[in-house]
């Protein structure tokens, strides 16, 4: 039994890599699409914006699929047909083409997002339900980094093309593993309500919250940093300024021993420690050290997934027959918040530069856990094995 447990974590883990591999794969590589396809840097952007907003569309709807079909199918297929647009993606002729395929992306990525955290809620039950999210989190972290060091590595020594091409085999590769690691999940021994009207209720209100909070905080940080240290005195370059993302890999250490020693805490504590990390961190951008601004990043970032590992578990615990319903509505207000992290904080740098932006962002990471603390309320006790 412990060799197929460890291996449902693993298998849990690589569906977080799924999940992310392909969704910020284009961020490295926006000046290669620029030049290949004559349009803007800004245009660009949209590469990744249409996917975000495709998570953001289908994520809600996401239950229809998994209420009727056995959970670990749906997360292997869809981890197996995300190489499909990735691929095709390699073969666009036009930017057009490379909209459609990455909208299509978007489309698909949901499915395992939600599939993935519903499963986890369904097979674990209590403190452990938050140490396995915190894997889960900790293969997006990874996923995360790993498309965008694919893309941009690959673009500059093979093609851009040939990055694409690497995506979809790793896609596959990953979709094999989950399908050949992840167990069913054991029948429930509670009954599932149908009803989708428990999704609304406060507590689950206050998570989608947290989501659009959290997301907000780490796209303005990363998006403006970029501007803020692509300026005298520190004038770094694109190459530069894509080393950044390294500091990511920090949150992969950091997640899974947090969800270990959180196991037996309430959620509102790991919230806190990601609220304490978030804006400690951000308060060190504020200083002329390189360094400095550096590592604030880091443990900002750090304290970012920290707060989507404590969202995710908090909804798995919570929600009750409909989990991948609430986990589709919290995908839609994470992804939302980040779109307006991208936005609103162009406002205040125009005028207050890096300063107001860090101001904006401490506040928003301040907000993630007044909401928390004033509405997340203690999940009820689940009758589900914990094997």
């Amino acid at each position: 039994m412990k060799p197929r447990l460890h291996c449902a974590r693993l298998a849990l883990f690589l569906c977080g890599c799924a999940a992310f591999l392909n969704l910020y794969a284009t961020q490295s590589i926006l000046q290669t699409f620029a030049a290949q396809f004559h349009i803007s840097a800004k245009a660009a952007g949209w590469s990744i914006t249409v996917t975000t907003l495709a998570v953001a569309i289908t994520a809600p709807f996401v239950s229809r699929l998994t209420g009727r079909f056995e959970q670990r199918s749906v997360i292997a297929v869809a981890a197996l047909l995300l190489a499909v647009p990735a691929l095709m993606t390699a073969y666009a002729d036009s930017f057009a083409e490379v909209l459609v395929w990455r909208f299509v992306e978007g489309m698909l990525i949901p499915v395992v997002f939600a599939t993935s955290v519903a499963y986890i809620g369904d097979r674990w039950s209590g403190g452990t339900v938050t140490e396995v999210t915190s894997l889960y989190v900790a293969g997006t972290v990874l996923g995360g980094f790993a498309g965008r060091f694919v893309t941009g590595v690959m673009t500059e020594y093979v093609g851009w093309r040939e990055a694409f091409e690497l995506l979809a085999a790793l896609s596959l590769m990953v979709g094999g593993f989950i399908q050949f690691l992840l167990p069913p999940n054991r029948a429930r021994t509670v009954p599932v309500k149908a009803s989708s009207s428990g999704v609304f209720r406060l507590p689950l209100l206050a998570a989608y919250a947290v989501g659009f909070c959290v997301l907000f905080s780490q796209v303005a940080a990363f998006t403006y940093a970029g501007l803020h240290l692509g300026l005298p005195p520190f004038n770094l370059g694109p190459a530069a300024l894509g080393t950044l993302y390294m500091v990511f890999l920090l949150a992969l250490i950091v997640i899974p021993i947090a969800g270990r020693l959180s196991k037996a805490r309430p959620h509102t504590e790991l919230l806190t420690v990601a609220a304490v990390l978030g804006v400690s961190g951000s308060a060190l951008t504020l200083t002329s050290s390189l360094w400095c601004i550096v590592v604030g990043l880091a443990l900002s970032s750090t304290g970012v997934f920290l707060a989507q590992a404590a969202a995710n578990a908090y909804i798995s615990a919570t929600a009750d027959g409909n989990k991948a319903r609430a986990v589709g509505l919290y995908l839609t207000c994470y992804y939302l918040g980040g779109s307006c992290g991208a936005i609103v904080p162009a406002l205040i740098w125009e005028r207050w530069g890096w300063a107001g932006c860090v101001t904006l962002i401490i506040g928003f990471q301040l907000l993630t856990l007044l909401i928390a603390l004033t509405g997340w309320k203690p999940p009820r006790p689940e009758l589900i094995p914990t094997s």
